[in-house]
């Protein structure tokens, strides 16, 4: 970067982009999962899918929260030279960086319908939602404190790119309106004039 400016990606971009390849992969493990008989049988199968679903969907939505809220209160002001990393590059790169483990939990999904008809996508399904909640829940935390948060590219490419790993040192914080993603990581919607 020029300068010493950063990429910067979007916080709650990077947690959002797995929950919808998480859902559909979850959605259609149960539909096809639904097909066997399994072991336990299923309704037995469906019943501890929808555990597995709500389970999931909290864990995932409530966990590092102390952590994300500890980097958003340190959050330093974005230089002059920082580049602002597009909603698309981001969810694009985090999909592609992760695709392997998409596959596998998706086919892992499948092959434990086998025993327990429909959980296995069910939860992955959750583990979607609860991305989808996380993201919803910085989307608050930025609107409380007009700031849009954004972590370094570079340190998301270390140990797995947990966007509050321990790689990430900090945050950035930029205005509200930066960017081409609304508070919570989703597209901004523009108004059309006529």
């Amino acid at each position: 970067m020029a300068r010493g400016g950063q990429g910067l990606a979007r916080l709650a971009v990077v947690v959002r982009a797995g929950a919808a390849p998480l859902w559909w992969l979850g959605v259609a493990a149960a539909g096809i999962g639904i097909v066997p008989e399994g072991v336990t049988g299923r309704r037995i199968g469906v019943l501890a899918g929808a555990v597995l679903f709500l389970a999931g969907a909290a864990v995932v939505a409530l966990v590092r929260r102390g952590r994300y809220t500890a980097l958003a209160r340190g959050a330093a002001r974005a230089g002059k030279y920082d580049v602002l990393q597009d909603r698309a590059v981001t969810v694009r790169t985090w999909r592609r960086g992760h695709r392997w483990w998409l596959l596998l939990g998706g086919a892992a999904a499948l092959g434990s319908a086998f025993a327990v008809p429909a959980a296995g996508g069910m939860l992955l399904a959750g583990l979607g939602t609860g991305l989808r909640l996380k993201a919803a829940w910085l989307g608050r935390l930025e609107r409380a404190g007009e700031t849009l948060l954004w972590v370094r590219v570079d340190w998301l490419d270390r140990r797995g790119g947990h966007p509050a790993g321990k790689a990430v040192k900090g945050l950035r914080g930029t205005g509200i309106a930066a960017g081409d993603a609304a508070p919570g990581g989703a597209r901004r919607r523009t108004a059309v004039l006529v």
